[in-house]
């Protein structure tokens, strides 16, 4: 009894809040108690985390769970409130995965370790509490919060342009948040009681004009923060300064905020408005797909085409969340884990990488496959699993949105037809440019490195290959023996975050249910609640959209509201 009474979420947002506020106490000269500290931190939070949702979290409902409220600050309408429910509680876990392998990832920080630490924790918390949030205003004051810790950490631990990528980053996503507040504003002060509770707003009945103009302004919002096109141009420049588990955190939990709050508020709370907007949602992931993989082929910077992979991987969120169907919606949430998983291995390994050659630049690589073999191994099926390989989560996660959008009975065929396939070539694009990183970076480009005994290197050197049986590598801008390099392949350490992210890419490759299930039953009440409103609509207005668009009118079936479905948000 007293176990179902206990704060858990709070617990949870809280712990590494306040275990950072204690790092500036603890006595280390060195960096290496703090790290060990973090890393025990992130562990045991995560540890919580699993325990609760598999104690107290029950994934057959679609209400919110957990619901903890405590008046914060009366005069405003502020209270600590905290739920979860199918569309929080993966994302939360990811976020906890994410964060605590990113900390074992940065266990060579010898820069000022006790402000890193102690940013990558107050993270931490940010993170869950915008996915456990039930009061908007809460949501916003801890999407602020997130802000502060990524600009540190990428303008103090980045590189040689970390200062320009790290107000860039500030710039847009402060600027964007905003609209969060004004829309949050909006909804609370409309109608006779002043709310800011995601529950009781979404009980009211907002006039059509006024939903319509919430909705584009946290779109642009979500749309920032999901790097969704042109809001994007920050993402590149982000990645490609920051250190590897910046990066991790920043692919594999920041994008996701964007499009968790496209399916809580903008879906949950404007689903009237979504109906016109979805169309724009479906055209800009196609967009987002092409044009990110289109870009992904001009960089030699691998960390940057990594980020335009990313651009391109969440166009599907956008066709998912889209498409009005429960696949669709289903694929979206589960694009958004797999991204996360992958790509955090991705760039984990792209720091692996960087360590040993000290560039990112793939003109100044090429033929260390033979020095890092287990590397290479990694690198490699991490990206079988960006793009899509069958038993892999990216896989199931991309044709979930792709069968979600072809059986969409909303939109017209051609409209399906067009979208369909230009998401296609989006996909055919992909392995070309992720297959073309691997043949730069491990197989021998054909570029003539640098090196330290002599003007020029070539690889066939004979004076290198004259000692003893190996061949001489390219590693980074030497050439060298396997044996004489620093580090000859992966560390113990290295390659057991990377296992940790393959076994989820996997298992949720081999079994999508494993994941689905947690989200399933709540994804399709937001799907109803929202062909609920696009059955209404189409009632009163047949046409909505110009021709070609979406169909006039959809089965009867539809216009009784599915799964009984009488509130937004039921209690």
């Amino acid at each position: 009894m007293i176990a179902d009474q206990f704060p858990w979420l709070s617990a949870i947002i809280l712990l590494p809040l306040v275990a950072a506020l204690l790092i500036p106490f603890l006595p280390d000269k060195d960096g290496k108690r703090v790290r060990w500290y973090a890393l025990g931190v992130g562990i045991a939070d995560f540890v919580l985390m699993c325990y609760v949702f598999w104690k107290h979290y029950d994934p057959t409902s679609a209400t919110f769970q957990l619901v903890e409220k405590y008046t914060w600050l009366p005069q405003l309408g502020l209270n600590w409130a905290v739920s979860i429910d199918g569309v929080s509680a993966p994302l939360v876990l990811l976020a906890g995965l994410v964060t605590t392998l990113s900390i074992f990832a940065a266990w060579q920080v010898n820069l000022k370790p006790h402000l890193f630490y102690f940013l990558m924790l107050v993270l931490y918390s940010a993170q869950v509490g915008v996915f456990v949030a039930q009061d908007v205003l809460l949501l916003f004051i801890m999407w602020e919060v997130e802000l502060i810790p990524v600009y540190l950490l990428v303008s103090i631990w980045g590189g040689q342009k970390r200062q320009y990528a790290a107000m860039k980053f500030l710039l847009y996503t402060a600027a964007a948040s905003i609209f969060i507040l004004v829309a949050g504003l909006g909804m609370a002060f409309y109608g006779d009681n002043l709310t800011f509770d995601m529950v009781e707003l979404g009980l009211k009945d907002y006039p059509l004009t006024l939903e319509l103009l919430l909705y584009a302004g946290l779109l642009v919002a979500f749309g920032v923060k999901l790097a969704v096109f042109p809001l994007h141009t920050w993402l590149p420049d982000a990645h490609g300064e920051a250190s590897s588990p910046v990066s991790m955190v920043l692919a594999g939990v920041l994008l996701k905020m964007g499009g968790y709050g496209l399916i809580r508020l903008n879906l949950g709370l404007l689903s009237d408005a979504h109906v016109y907007f979805a169309p724009v949602l479906a055209i800009l992931g196609v967009v987002n797909i092409i044009y990110g993989a289109f870009n992904s082929f001009a960089q030699t910077n691998m960390k940057r085409r990594l980020a335009y992979s990313s651009v391109s991987h969440m166009g599907f969120v956008l066709l998912g969340i889209a498409s009005f169907t429960d696949l669709g919606i289903n694929g979206a949430m589960l694009q958004m884990i797999s991204h996360g998983l992958i790509a955090s291995l991705l760039f984990f390994l792209a720091g692996v990488t960087y360590d040993r050659t000290h560039t990112m630049s793939m003109k100044e690589m090429g033929g260390i496959a033979q020095a890092m073999p287990t590397v290479f191994a990694l690198f490699t099926m991490g990206v079988m699993a960006s793009l899509a390989l069958p038993g892999m989560s990216g896989f199931a996660s991309e044709l979930a949105v792709f069968v979600g959008v072809t059986t969409s009975d909303i939109y017209s065929s051609t409209f399906r037809t067009v979208t369909v396939f230009l998401a296609a070539v989006g996909v055919i694009l992909t392995p070309i440019y992720l297959l073309s990183m691997l043949r730069q970076v491990f197989y021998n480009s054909g570029a003539v490195p640098t090196c330290d005994i002599a003007p020029t290197c070539d690889i066939t050197d004979a004076d290198l290959k004259s000692q003893g049986n190996q061949e001489p590598v390219c590693f980074g801008t030497n050439c060298t023996l396997p044996i004489d390099a620093e580090f000859t392949d992966a560390r113990p350490r290295e390659v057991f975050i990377a296992a940790c992210f393959l076994v989820l890419i996997i298992g949720f490759g081999v079994y999508p249910k494993m994941a689905m299930q947690m989200y399933d039953v709540k994804t399709v009440a937001v799907n109803a609640q929202v062909r609920q409103s696009y059955t209404q609509i189409a009632e009163v207005n047949p046409q909505i959209y110009t021709e070609g668009f979406l169909v006039s009118k959809v089965a009867e079936s539809d216009v009784t509201p599915v799964l009984g479905m009488v509130e937004r948000y039921p209690r």
